[in-house]
């Protein structure tokens, strides 16, 4: 990843939060910032004139407070910034095309703002060419810092590993570059049916045996990141139940939560699945959607 870290900023508490976790991203991968407002897509609670004089008045003071903000914290920080006419969403697919990152705030439990308001952030995150982030603006450990106690037991990134094969290789590379840069561990999660509790009837196993089986794929999708990342701890998690519930589960103690997505041959195609909205909206911690072939 060489492009820049690109956080839709609005001015909400959860894209400032969004801009705080980037901005540590970058200085941990030696990266610039790019700070992105788009006068014509605003929260519709910013108490200002509808004239577009005034709203890009107000885009220019919410990216040089921010601006002012990083740089306080971050000395080191390259940082540009980039007040845009074109939609929120358009103006973050565009520049997804050369970014390292997308990063996104999120209000917090059940709902979403801003730079990630309902078909908005649906459409960022199903077309992005990057992997996207969207960061909660009630999660302490980002503003304060991960040496914040509230992220004390938070240690692992979390993976969701639908498909044991290349498909999850962007995924598995996206996780465990992130875990090498914060040392962290990480959990690779793979959810199987309630149905396997019984004999699986394409393979002829036992449910003991078709778990085994399953056990033993995820273990070689993991193998040559183990190989590449050998001092990263990582652990092998199949349960069984709701793809969804077993992810939610596992990222309680998550730094980051990690899924993936497949690309869409057109704009009019995408999709993104149950599990991905269910992290979406109730993962504790940051959640990255990565797109892979």
């Amino acid at each position: 990843m060489t492009g820049p870290v690109v956080v839709g900023l609005d001015g909400s508490p959860a894209s400032v939060t969004a801009a705080w976790w980037a901005a540590r991203e970058a200085v941990d991968r030696k990266l610039p910032v790019v700070l992105l407002h788009s006068w014509t897509t605003q929260p519709l609670d910013v108490p200002i004139a509808q004239e577009a004089l005034s709203k890009q008045r107000y885009g220019g003071q919410v990216l040089q407070r921010m601006e002012t903000e990083l740089l306080h914290r971050y000395a080191q920080l390259d940082l540009m910034t980039e007040l845009v006419s074109d939609s929120a969403a358009q103006a973050l697919l565009d520049v997804s095309e050369n970014a390292s990152l997308l990063v996104l705030g999120s209000r917090g439990h059940g709902t979403v703002t801003g730079f990630v308001l309902g078909s908005i952030s649906l459409h960022v995150l199903g077309l992005s060419r990057c992997p996207t982030v969207t960061v909660r603006a009630d999660d302490p450990a980002v503003e304060t810092g991960w040496g914040h106690p509230a992220a004390a037991d938070r240690q692992e990134i979390v993976v969701g590993v639908r498909e044991a094969g290349p498909a999850a290789d962007p995924l598995l590379e996206f996780a465990f570059t992130y875990a090498d840069l914060h040392r962290a561990r990480v959990r690779a999660v793979r959810a199987l049916p309630v149905s396997s509790l019984v004999t699986h009837p394409h393979i002829g196993h036992s449910a003991e045996g078709y778990e085994t089986d399953e056990h033993g794929r995820l273990a070689a999708a993991l193998t040559p990141w183990r190989q590449k990342f050998p001092d990263i701890d990582v652990v092998d998690h199949v349960a069984r139940g709701p793809a969804a519930q077993v992810l939610l589960a596992a990222s309680d103690h998550g730094m980051l939560t990690v899924l993936g997505r497949r690309r869409h041959p057109s704009p009019l195609t995408w999709k993104l699945g149950p599990v991905a909205h269910a992290a979406l909206h109730h993962a504790a911690c940051p959640v990255a959607v990565v797109p892979h072939d």
